[in-house]
């Protein structure tokens, strides 16, 4: 079975997309070329039969097989305690920004159990991996810059310490969306937060970015640059 889904994602492969992936992806080279659709679509199938073997038993050796489990798990129908289950053996597993967060947006269950998955992923936040931090800032942006949670939010996002570039990629990211969303809450934090200069001014480049902002806002927000 597994063999088979192997030549499948060969079949399915592209050269000219796996040297465009490559470079999306710096430092991973087991990449076969697979666009997402197509990834997708063999993770509805596989989640429609014997998933749990296949979580156990696939191989992953190419990026597409790591990748795939990742989206499997957001689809498989099971408990809330097996799924953070399978979360938690997954996430180690994440050795670049695309599989992180690829994983995270397919993770469509937490709107249905924000508390419980809140309470899962904050430790992460202190983790001394690079890319379990960035799992946790990533579902945090994903599905908690909301009303409910936005002081809560920023208050955790002030507290992430890790120095890896994709940590702050993603840090900086996440206060972008936060401004966009709700400027009158961040905008205090901005000119208070004890972020790093690097991921404060990169915050800054990003909400500047957006074409929701108007250009005096964009002027003040550039003024807060260190």
């Amino acid at each position: 079975m597994y063999q088979e889904l192997r030549d499948r994602l060969h079949t399915e492969s592209e050269q000219g997309y796996r040297n465009f992936h490559m470079n999306l992806v710096p430092g991973i080279e087991n990449i076969l070329g697979v666009r997402m659709p197509t990834l997708r679509k063999l993770a509805k199938e596989l989640a429609k039969n014997d998933w749990r073997s296949y979580l156990k038993e696939a191989p992953e050796d190419y990026y597409e097989e790591v990748l795939l489990k990742g989206l499997v798990i957001g689809l498989s129908k099971c408990s809330l305690e097996e799924k953070l289950n399978d979360i938690a053996d997954f996430v180690p597993k994440i050795n670049n920004w695309a599989v992180c967060d690829s994983f995270c947006n397919s993770l469509k269950f937490t709107n249905k159990h924000m508390p419980e998955m809140l309470a899962f992923i904050e430790p992460y936040l202190s983790s001394e991996e690079e890319f379990e931090v960035r799992f946790a800032v990533v579902m945090l942006l994903s599905f908690y810059i909301e009303s409910n949670h936005i002081d809560h939010v920023l208050s955790l996002l002030n507290q992430v310490k890790h120095q890896g570039y994709y940590v702050k990629m993603a840090v900086a990211w996440a206060l972008s969306i936060c401004y966009i969303k709700f400027p009158e809450k961040t905008t205090p934090w901005l000119k208070t937060n004890q972020l790093d200069d690097f991921t404060h001014n990169k915050a800054l480049q990003k909400i500047t970015e957006s074409l929701r902002i108007d250009q005096q806002t964009k002027g003040w927000i550039r003024s807060l640059k260190r």
